[in-house]
């Protein structure tokens, strides 16, 4: 005895449209999270470009005032500027690779700026292209030499990668500030601010050359918002295409009602004429008996 196979066809209409529903209801709830997802990363985008807004153009102000000694870095105070005086420590630079800038991996200089009060601040100062023939880069200019005047905006540092990766000596992977201090000698390590690190503004004096600036952060906002308004629009879809599903298959289920009805009313008529041909048949048949009968 072979098994039936299960299609839904073979399924009552009410199961099949049962289905249908819970499809469409899952589908929705789906498209409802990714919504949620979205809309919750326009508003953390949108709350990160106002905090560009109020913070990118302030003016500066001394480090204690942002960052006391001791204390912690709070995220509101990303990008304010800070003036600094103190040195630049150039024998411990180091150069974070892999860095996407000017279409290429570049490098971004890093060097500890020593300041007057003797705390220590990891500073961006831009970044460096590659060299032609080999990845690290040609020439890296100089910090100015003695007592400068800095000004840097102010930039959490950076977790480490989480793929392990690891960078050449001299080199680190991503500007992740106690791995910068476990690379620096030990004077500077025991100083050096492990809370944020400063993205060049300005220098005075100012050097001869320096590597090239950082871009300004995106205005973007992202399609965050429209990638959310659109989940929402494919939820309604899937009801609509149930909807259409559902009304095809009655349209198709009375179609067919209807062809059936016509079938037997055109079939009704030919059953008569069938039947009497076979009854004049019969009638003919009896006489021919009886003629050969002779009766």
């Amino acid at each position: 005895m072979s098994r039936r196979e299960v299609s839904m066809q073979n399924l009552p209409k009410a199961g099949r449209w049962a289905i249908y529903i819970a499809l469409a209801v899952a589908f929705a709830i789906a498209c409802a999270f990714l919504s949620h997802w979205q809309f919750s990363r326009n508003e953390e985008r949108s709350a990160q470009l106002a905090l560009v807004e109020a913070n990118y153009d302030a003016e500066p102000v001394p480090l204690d005032e942002l960052i006391p000694a001791g204390g912690e870095f709070s995220a509101g105070d990303q990008w304010r500027p800070v003036a600094l005086v103190g040195e630049y420590l150039a024998d411990e630079q180091l150069l974070a690779r892999n860095r996407p800038h000017g279409g290429t991996a570049a490098y971004e200089v890093l060097v500890p700026f020593r300041l007057d009060d003797g705390r220590v601040l990891v500073i961006d100062r831009g970044w460096v292209p590659p060299g032609d023939d080999q990845p690290a880069p040609e020439v890296v200019p100089e910090p100015p030499d003695g007592r400068v005047t800095v000004i840097a905006r102010l930039k959490p540092g950076e977790p480490l990668p989480a793929s392990g990766r690891s960078a050449p000596e001299g080199q680190v992977p991503t500007i992740n500030l106690p791995f910068i201090a476990e690379s620096s000698s030990a004077g500077t390590a025991r100083a050096i601010e492990l809370g944020a690190y400063g993205v060049m503004v300005s220098e005075d004096p100012a050097p001869a050359t320096a590597p090239q600036p950082l871009e300004d952060p995106s205005a973007d906002p992202g399609p965050h918002l429209s990638y959310a308004i659109q989940w929402i629009l494919f939820a309604i879809m899937g009801f609509v295409f149930i909807t259409y599903v559902i009304r095809t298959e009655r349209r198709h289920r009375r179609e067919d009602a209807e062809d059936a009805e016509d079938a037997q009313d055109e079939a009704g008529p030919a059953r008569t004429r069938a039947a009497s041909a076979r009854r004049d048949r019969d009638a003919e048949d009896e006489d021919a008996l009886l003629d050969a009968t002779g009766r």
